[in-house]
Order: structure tokens, then C-alpha cells, then sequence
């Protein structure tokens, strides 16, 4: 049986994954969310890898599931340690040394989001609640926070050489609004030569449908 180490995206809240722990726990899984320091200016990335590195131990059969931001952690992560099965959900997917705050432009992210929203509806200005919340059920919004990201992370260079060699899945939610699906399968392409698979769900797919998340996780193994 594997056991699930989950990397939370920018404000690195482990309470993001609070509704897929026990729901893997459940189905007689190991999994541990990681909190990351996200608010902390004096921590990056090199800290959120330390943080996941010690999470994971010396535990054996590690999934890590990465969301979001935490797509530049992973391979970092996946170079020091050994991983099973890495799962990129709605994830960035960095190229070597590049830096988070070059992603957006590298891989026109702000144009297929704005494109995806003059298609879809809705408004092009990003507001939580139509980027972040719109599937979350009004319970589990109530109880999100916006939580800070400092800058630091964003201009510090994704630590590897080359992609890790682990066994890569991506996994985009079909109503991501953040990071359209198809932005994300053009991305899995061009830079990992895989295909991206398809969950239903936004953004913030771990809140708004964690059996649905969890099935795929399970899936995989």
C-alpha cells in the first residue's frame, strides 16, 4: 500500500488536502499533507522540499501529489528523494531553473485563462470566488482563507537539471477556470510529452470533489 504525501500550492496550507486525507485514510491508505511556509519571506522553495523531504522520512511506496504552485516543489522533492509515482494536479510544470514568476508568461497562462473566461461567461479579473471557489460547496468555502504567498518563492529557479525520472501523471480538473484543462493538456505535452487525464472539478478540486480525487490517486497505483 502506497502512502500519500500531498504538497499544497501557493499560501502552502495543508488544510487544503483536509477533505482527501481521511477519505484515503478511509480506504486504508497512509497520507500526510504537508503545511508549507509559504507566508514566511525568509523561506522558497529550497524550504517547501526540505518540509515535504522530512514529511516523507524513510517511508517507502510515496505517491506525491503536488497542487498547483507545488508543481515546482515536486521535482525537487523527486531529485532528493525516492518517489513511486509523482501526480501533478492542476499543477505548474517547471522547466529546469526556471522560476515561478516566469511560468505565467513562458507558458501563457494569463492569456488561456482570460481566453477560457470570455469563452465560459465569466469575468477575465481574477476574484476568489469565481476562480477559486465556484464548485466548492458554501460549507468548505465558509472556511477557506486566503492564504499569503510571499514573493520569495516566485523568483527562485526550480532546482533541477532534468525532470526527475519518476513515473508522471497530470491531472486537470475539467472546470479549472484558474488553468484551463486545455491549457493544462498543451502544457503536460510541451513539456513532459504526456497527456493530461481529467477529473471533474475547478481549481480547487481537493475541496470541491476529494472522491473524485481520491479514485484517480487510487487509480494510478
Amino acid at each position: 500500500m502506497g502512502m500519500f504525501v500531498l504538497i499544497p500550492g501557493a499560501g502552502g496550507a495543508a488544510w487544503y488536502w483536509h477533505r482527501v486525507v481521511p477519505e484515503l485514510h478511509a480506504r486504508g491508505y497512509e497520507a500526510v499533507a504537508v503545511e508549507l511556509p509559504g507566508a514566511d519571506e525568509s523561506a522558497g522553495l529550497p524550504e517547501y522540499t526540505d518540509a515535504v523531504v522530512a514529511a516523507i522520512g524513510d517511508h517507502d511506496d510515496v505517491v506525491l501529489v503536488a497542487q498547483s504552485m507545488g508543481g515546482f516543489t515536486a521535482p525537487m522533492v523527486c531529485a532528493r528523494v525516492d518517489v513511486d509515482l509523482l501526480v501533478l494536479v492542476n499543477a505548474m510544470i517547471p522547466l529546469p531553473g526556471e522560476t515561478p514568476g516566469q511560468w505565467w508568461d513562458n507558458t501563457g497562462s494569463p492569456a488561456a485563462r482570460v481566453a477560457a473566461a470570455e469563452a465560459g461567461g465569466y469575468g477575465p479579473e481574477f476574484d476568489l470566488a469565481t476562480y477559486f471557489l465556484h464548485d466548492v460547496p458554501a460549507e468548505v468555502a465558509g472556511a477557506a482563507h486566503d492564504w499569503p504567498e510571499a514573493d520569495t518563492a516566485f523568483g527562485q529557479p526550480c532546482a533541477i537539471e532534468r525532470w526527475p525520472d519518476v513515473t508522471t501523471r497530470v491531472l486537470a480538473a475539467a472546470e479549472d477556470r484558474f488553468f484551463p484543462a486545455e491549457f493544462q493538456r498543451r502544457v503536460a505535452r510541451d513539456r513532459l510529452g504526456i497527456d493530461a487525464d481529467e477529473v471533474p472539478g475547478g481549481h480547487l478540486v481537493a475541496l470541491s470533489r476529494p472522491v473524485d480525487l481520491v479514485d484517480r490517486l487510487i487509480g494510478y497505483l
